[in-house]
């Protein structure tokens, strides 16, 4: 089930952005937040009217997904870029599809007409997930980022809402 995230669903969010910090590239930071981190970050989306969804199974938060600006220019404004986390247990089970599906019709409600996806190139499972959602690959930025000790590149996808 895909339903919009409450307060509720902060402690298993926290859970699931800080194994994504400290196991994965998926998110490019190094340092965990707190969970008065996860709470600014909800209700600066919910004040934008942009959505935070989870996903439960068995009654548990399995992971979550939101979309925000994509850079804070006026000349954007048609384009939001996402982010989707699924915690480890539950990846290849459909949770990262349905999340990032379930974000299309909030996003053309509030008129945007294109969603775009960061995704570090080594994340095959991501790439493969958006390719799959009909997101095409627009860009590839070798070594920009870093993490691990190792230079990452990213990869932008995005799609035609």
């Amino acid at each position: 089930m895909v339903r919009p995230a409450t307060q509720d669903d902060l402690s298993a969010i926290l859970a699931i952005y800080n194994d994504a910090v400290l196991h994965s590239t998926a998110i490019w930071n190094d340092q965990v937040v707190d969970l008065e981190n996860r709470r600014a970050w909800l209700l600066d989306r919910q004040s934008r009217n942009y959505p935070v969804l989870v996903a439960e199974d068995a009654g548990k938060v399995v992971g979550y997904s939101s979309f925000g600006d994509f850079r804070p220019f006026d000349g954007y404004r048609l384009t939001v870029e996402h982010s989707v986390y699924v915690a480890d247990s539950a990846r290849g089970s459909g949770f990262g599809r349905a999340l990032v599906e379930a974000l299309f019709k909030p996003a053309l409600s509030l008129g945007k007409a294109v969603m775009v996806g960061g995704i570090a190139a080594d994340n095959v499972a991501s790439l493969k997930l958006h390719a799959g959602l009909g997101f095409i690959e627009t860009a590839r930025m070798p070594g920009v980022g870093i993490k691990f000790g190792r230079r990452l590149d990213l990869v932008f996808m995005q799609k035609q809402l």
